[in-house]
């Protein structure tokens, strides 16, 4: 067995199974005779085993995205609705995969499987790539045997979950991209283009308008202190980095001051809204008691105010408050979420109700998302007009002087 100083390194195998029929697969292990070893205890007789030098860590291969774990637990959860038993629904899934992480994670589970593992057990391997939320739910669809239905559920979950998490980005991204380019823009000016026109100023023997003045001054800054500026900046984002890491009073502050941003906060604060009813949707109709389902959306809301809300709203249900009346306490969940709760636990039909407020509310980060992005292309095309524009009125100001002059 591999100590624990023993680095594990990824495999690849091929051999014959009991009935004599051919398999390959990937499993992890310290050397070629421990992984042999592990492979006939599973009923499989290596044939070749051949090591590929890189750890299941992922060093050197292509990173594993959420998206991608969406993709296989879509994949698998089709494999297996059509009647293909879990060993063999791994196989097909991973022959299909392009990821080639992907395809070593999915086969080291397969084998984990195989050797007599329940499925929910092999993911908690991977705490990287399935979290708890993924687990419990594979684990109470394993135990009422319906594993086929939950992994539909999770499925549906993490693909509405990555593309709510891709519309925030694409709405976090686009301005900062254009707003990067036209500080790029305005340096390589300021640095470049300012100073040929300042040697010509100097033969002018005049004073020059204030505006130049006050634009040249800044070229003559950043000439002097461009490298200065440029490791400020590097460092501020590599210290507001450290601290969102490290720091957990930084990290509830940053997600107080977002919600407070005009258009980006009413974006954040609808997300969270929607992952809080899709979550609880998904684990309240996969049978997990509401106060469990409760723990679970805590840390999945994406932001400390609503993940405050939601414990507050656990405690009071555990204490015997009705969800509608707990979720209108905290202050934070909008009425249209609180009746649209309060109409599915008169009908018993809440975890329904969820899924529909998770829609109309994902529904609404779609909207507020494409109308910033057009509110937004005329603001920043003014932006770097008056940028770029301000910069050429300064150096052609005491020109025009000169011609009225003349």
């Amino acid at each position: 067995m591999a100590t624990k100083t023993e680095k594990l390194s990824s495999f690849n195998w091929e051999g014959t199974d009991k009935k004599g029929n051919k398999t390959k697969g990937a499993m992890s292990g310290s050397n070629v005779a421990l992984v042999k070893a592990q492979l006939r205890k599973q009923g499989i007789n290596p044939t070749k085993v051949k090591k590929q030098g890189l750890s299941l860590s992922g060093a050197g291969k292509k990173k594993i995205t959420p998206f991608d774990i969406a993709i296989f637990t879509r994949q698998l959860a089709t494999m297996m609705k059509a009647g293909v038993p879990l060993i063999q629904s791994f196989d097909i899934v991973a022959d299909g995969l392009e990821n080639p992480s992907l395809r070593e994670l999915v086969l080291e589970i397969k084998n984990d499987v195989a050797a007599g593992n329940n499925f929910a057990g092999a993911l908690r391997k991977h705490p990287r790539h399935f979290d708890a939320l993924f687990c419990n739910l594979v684990d109470a669809g394993e135990k009422s045997g319906a594993l086929e239905t939950m992994l539909d559920r999770v499925a549906n979950y993490l693909e509405k979950t990555e593309t709510l998490k891709k519309k925030v980005k694409k709405a976090m991204s686009y301005p900062i991209a254009v707003v990067v380019v036209a500080l790029i823009v305005t340096t390589i000016l300021l640095v470049k283009v300012v100073p040929q026109f300042q040697d010509l100023f100097q033969g002018f023997g005049a004073e020059l308008p204030a505006f130049t003045q006050f634009v040249v001054g800044i070229s003559e800054w950043m000439q002097e202190y461009w490298l200065i500026a440029i490791i400020t900046i590097v460092a501020f984002i590599y210290l507001v980095k450290q601290a969102k890491i490290r720091s957990e009073a930084f990290r509830d502050w940053l997600d107080r001051f977002v919600l407070k941003l005009p258009i980006v906060g009413d974006i954040i604060d609808k997300s969270a809204i929607a992952r809080f009813a899709r979550v609880l949707s998904t684990t309240f109709s996969a049978g997990v008691p509401l106060v469990d389902a409760l723990e679970s959306v805590a840390g999945a809301t994406g932001n400390i105010v609503y993940k405050t809300a939601v414990l507050k709203v656990r405690d009071d249900v555990s204490s015997g408050t009705q969800l509608q009346f707990s979720m209108k306490s905290t202050g934070v969940f909008p009425s249209m979420a609180i009746q649209m709760v309060a109409i599915g636990e008169e009908s018993g039909a809440l975890d329904t109700m969820l899924d529909k407020v998770a829609s109309y509310f994902e529904e609404e980060v779609d909207n507020l998302v494409d109308n910033m992005t057009s509110l937004m292309e005329p603001i920043i095309m003014s932006v770097l007009g008056v940028l770029v524009g301000g910069l050429i009125v300064a150096m052609y100001l005491p020109i025009f002087q000169m011609g009225s002059v003349v």
